[in-house]
């Protein structure tokens, strides 16, 4: 009798999942979570296209990705997005070269914080603005119309916790991540207004985590116990299942990988 853990999952490369034959854009691609990600997106079959500021961490993590995953298409791309002409060349590019875009993982992450609310620096504003928000708005903008195309589109933004319950010392963090999240609110209205009677044909999910770990950061401190920090194999998993549900039953969702405060 087959057991439940050696049959293959709907995303497995095997199983012929809707990821198989995908091609996935991932923004922020050299970080732990995305390394992750590239990981879980090649052992599903998918194509994936990394971008990150960081040339040779990209690197680092697409080669680990291939090497993982033999015969997988794992490509990287470093790519400016605080210019959104360089964000919908990315696009265009990519769809051009694989024949469509079935994804866009945005992966950019940054934190600033402080003790107090009175003591904040505005710059750090500044900062999150940028690696937040306008990354967020300008790979939306750069790929909605090939999600659209695709048929099975989706636009995955990872949020925090701390955006719908701010602290006095997250007071940038927190405002920047719901500035995120209300753009892809936006964009999954966007979606929804250009589907049919079947629903829309692309949907954008915000995935809620209070923070992540890794296996790194658990060999430095091994005592710690990490309450309700989301593993980045957890959020990869988690990224990969959205394919496996229908865009009208995700689009415009905030799903938490974590308890609601």
């Amino acid at each position: 009798m087959t057991t439940p853990t050696s049959s293959p999952t709907p995303n497995e490369p095997n199983g012929k999942g809707p990821l198989d034959g995908a091609v996935v854009a991932v923004a922020g691609a050299a970080g732990p979570a995305g390394r992750a990600v590239l990981l879980r997106l090649a052992e599903a079959g998918a194509t994936v296209i990394a971008s990150d500021a960081d040339p040779a961490r990209l690197a680092e993590a697409v080669d680990a990705a291939r090497y993982a995953h033999g015969g997988a298409t794992v490509t990287g791309d470093t790519v400016d997005l605080l210019d959104l002409r360089a964000a919908r060349e990315w696009a265009d590019r990519t769809e051009k070269e694989f024949g469509r875009v079935d994804g866009l993982v945005h992966l950019v992450g940054g934190w600033r914080g402080g003790k107090t609310f009175a003591d904040a620096p505005l710059a750090d504003w500044d900062t999150l603005h940028n690696l937040l928000i306008r990354t967020a708005q300008h790979t939306s903008l750069a790929f909605h119309d090939a999600l659209l195309r695709s048929g099975k589109g989706r636009y995955v933004l990872i949020s925090a916790a701390g955006a719908s319950q701010p602290t006095a010392g997250n007071a940038a963090y927190a405002a920047a991540k719901a500035a995120a999240e209300a753009w892809t609110l936006a964009l999954a209205d966007s979606f929804r207004k250009l589907g049919d009677e079947g629903g829309p044909a692309a949907a954008a999910v915000i995935l809620v985590v209070k923070a992540l770990v890794h296996d790194a950061m658990r060999a430095e401190r091994p005592n710690a116990k990490f309450a309700g920090f989301t593993d980045v194999k957890e959020l990869a998993e988690a990224i990969a299942g959205l394919w496996d549900r229908p865009a009208r039953e995700v689009n415009g969702t905030r799903l938490w990988l974590t308890p609601k405060p």
